[in-house]
């Protein structure tokens, strides 16, 4: 457990730094726009990753109640720190977009860093409340141990949610060229990805209980684990929050006006 916690904790930033690096040294970028593409590769990979760790837990499972697949444990194990870097990652981000708008301030100092952390909680509340939530409750319930040996296709298709992140990244990546083709083709493909893996994602695993288990799809809630139930409840509504926000931008894209609407966290 700590061996793979501890690989996680390495790779990630590992290759945050080794992407920021080559990044500067080859492409010559500054250190600030260095760290934001970093930032949005890794975020990329880590969903490519828990994409591909989804697709074959999820498929492998024709007992979605009871049957197990050894990397359901071993990829949530390795993927928890990525959270606690990814928020760290987008502080670096938001500092740099501080010093882009010319408000440095007394950079270095501690009254601009508390300034700088306190803007960054405002701004990103609900990705870092995100993050928390996923290590503090989200990793330990999807833990065999709170799970006691099932429920892996569900966990394997809660994988399957990052698959619209890569387009959340590009989306970001993109944003100054948002007339161009890539750009609405990128816009077309988050929001379709976001829809079927995020939005409707949820209910379909609610079906999928109700099916396997004969009971009612009403009674779900109330047979169920607290801890699906509870964590369920607390995601989905963030899901419709931001899917909210990319219609909103696409809207306003299609309308001919400037997209101003953030993207969602990845």
């Amino acid at each position: 457990m700590l061996a793979l916690m501890a690989a996680g904790s390495v790779f990630f930033p590992g290759l945050f730094l080794l992407s920021k690096q080559s990044l500067k040294h080859i492409m010559g970028w500054s250190d600030g726009d260095a760290a934001i593409v970093s930032t949005r590769f890794v975020s990329s990979l880590q969903a490519v990753l828990a994409s591909s760790a989804g697709l074959v837990i999820s498929s492998s499972c024709s007992d979605v109640l009871q049957d197990r697949h050894w990397l359901t444990d071993t990829y949530i194990l390795f993927a928890a720190p990525y959270f606690a870097f990814d928020i760290y990652a987008m502080f670096l981000c938001y500092l740099h977009k501080l010093q882009v708008k010319g408000h440095e301030g007394q950079e270095g100092g501690v009254g601009w860093k508390r300034a700088a952390v306190a803007g960054y909680l405002r701004r990103e509340k609900l990705l870092v409340l995100h993050h928390v939530f996923m290590v503090a409750f989200c990793c330990p319930a999807s833990l065999v141990l709170w799970r006691k040996g099932s429920g892996d296709f569900f966990q394997g298709s809660l994988f399957l949610a990052e698959l619209s992140t890569p387009f959340v990244c590009l989306s970001k990546v993109l944003i100054q060229k948002e007339h161009t083709l890539l750009h609405r083709v990128n816009g077309l493909l988050l929001l379709l990805t976001f829809f079927f893996c995020r939005v409707l994602l949820f209910p379909y695993l609610y079906f999928s209980y109700s099916r396997s288990s004969s009971v009612p799809l009403y009674r779900v809630p109330l047979v169920a684990p607290w801890q699906c139930i509870l964590g369920a409840s607390l995601l989905w509504p963030l899901q419709l929050y931001w899917f909210t926000l990319i219609c909103r931008g696409a809207l306003r894209a299609t309308g001919g006006r400037s997209h101003r609407t953030p993207p969602p966290p990845e």
